[in-house]
Parts: C-alpha cells; structure tokens; sequence
C-alpha cells in the first residue's frame, strides 16, 4: 500500500476525475488508514512504499505490478501522469529482495487489468492495458491469461468490475464487459455473484478477498447481501473521497504473492 501523502486530482485520465472538484487530501489520508488497519486487524502483513511528490495517484498501489508466484512484473503506464510510478515499484521490489522483477514492454497497468485467480490470469484492456501485454504476461508468468474486453468508460480496469473471491469464484457487473467476454465470463464462471448497476457504479466490486472476509466499499450494499449468502463476510469501507480519483479498495491494494 501507498499512503495517500500527495493525493490530489489536478487531471483527468478516467472519466471520475474532475480537477473541478475539491478534494481533501485529510479526508483521504483518513479513509485511506481506516483500510489499511482493517487489514491488519485481519491478520494481513501490509507493505508500504513511500509516496513520491508529485506522482498522486500512486496511492492507487494495485497498478504498481503484478505479482505471482514470487515474480513481479512492474507495469507500464499508458499517461504519461503515472508513468513515473513505474521506477519507484521497480525500485522498492529490488530494495525489498525480489530476485525475479521486470518492467512490462508493453502498457500493462498491473493488477488494475490483470487478476489472478490461483491458475488463470484473467487480463483487462480495452481502455488502459494494451492487448500484447496479455501475451507478455502469459510469457512472464507461465500461467494461462484469459482475455476480457471492457466497453464501458466508468470501468476503464478490469478491478473496477470483477473481483476474485477465491477458490475459483468471481462477482463481476456484466455490462462493463463486451458480448464475447460475457459470454467467456459466464462460461468459465456460471456461478459467479453478478452485481447490478447501483452497486458496480459506487466500485463495489473494487474489492479484496482473503477467501473469508471481502472488503468492498461501504455503499455497496446489495453485494454484501449476496456475499453473506455465499458465506463470505463482508466488510464495508468509506474510500469516497480516494473514489473523486477513480479508486477504492482494490485500488489501494496490490498482492504480494510470494
């Protein structure tokens, strides 16, 4: 995770930031925190990496890389607003003693497009991760990648509309995708929790899962219900204020999988 020091919308590269709009970066520090104690009162280890001035989306750590089995492939960005983040994950990994780290070649926003769900890669593009970069993470990690297209701008990373439970098991919003991939998506997962439009809208599926406890936004409310009915237990967080930058919960999040 990425303490949100320097948080602040002065662009806009997704149609949630309006550079208009004030913003608090008290507020999101605050809700930021709140998220990163949940996790440690969960019994996750959590990782910081220091926030760089000037680079205020890089609390939104998720893009950073993507990391499976013990190798971390750090992302390319696509603006060129982010493109600086690139340097200090690749930085912090090697400081931190990972033997196997690589920049992608092609734009590759990290676990913003690319989830994995403990054999596939699933992989986003569409509006951010370049296509090629499904075939380099295929390549890099030796693991299966399975291609889905995004068509709506509100849900420009496969994050903001899919997010994996465990053992399998995703909850996605079904129109965020392309007809194909909707039907790759309900092939692959027929008992996948699908969300409806109020619930995607406020990133409810920007989500974590450690396979027990799924922290989600708080406004979420008809997910949590139907995550209670599959016997996850749901855990609410306000990330309103990081949301004005497009981000919530997974957002902040990147998984260090060794």
């Amino acid at each position: 995770m990425c303490r949100p020091t320097y948080f602040d919308v002065t662009y806009s590269i997704n149609v949630w930031m309006d550079p208009s709009r004030p913003t608090s970066a008290r507020t999101g520090q605050e809700q930021w925190k709140g998220l990163h104690d949940t996790f440690s009162t969960l019994g996750h280890r959590v990782e910081l990496i220091e926030p760089v001035p000037g680079l205020p989306d890089m609390v939104f750590s998720a893009n950073g890389a993507t990391v499976v089995d013990g190798r971390a492939l750090v992302a390319r960005f696509r603006d060129r607003q982010r493109a600086d983040e690139s340097a200090a994950y690749l930085d912090w990994f090697r400081a931190a003693g990972w033997s196997e780290v690589c920049q992608a070649e092609y734009v590759n926003e990290g676990e913003g497009d690319f989830l994995f769900t403990g054999t596939e890669i699933l992989a986003g593009t569409g509006f951010r991760s370049d296509q090629r970069a499904h075939d380099e993470v295929r390549d890099f990690f030796g693991r299966p990648v399975v291609s889905l297209r995004l068509v709506d701008p509100r849900f420009y990373h496969l994050d903001t509309a899919l997010s994996h439970l465990g053992d399998g098991e995703i909850m996605y919003y079904p129109g965020a995708f392309s007809k194909e991939s909707r039907s790759i998506l309900s092939e692959r997962f027929p008992n996948a929790i699908l969300a409806d439009e109020s619930d995607a809208a406020v990133f409810g599926l920007n989500a974590v899962s450690d396979g027990k406890n799924v922290l989600l936004p708080q406004a979420a409310t008809g997910l949590a219900a139907r995550l209670r009915d599959r016997g996850y237990t749901p855990v609410g967080a306000d990330l309103t204020e990081l949301l004005k930058a497009g981000g919530s919960v997974k957002c902040c999040t990147l998984e260090l999988r060794e």
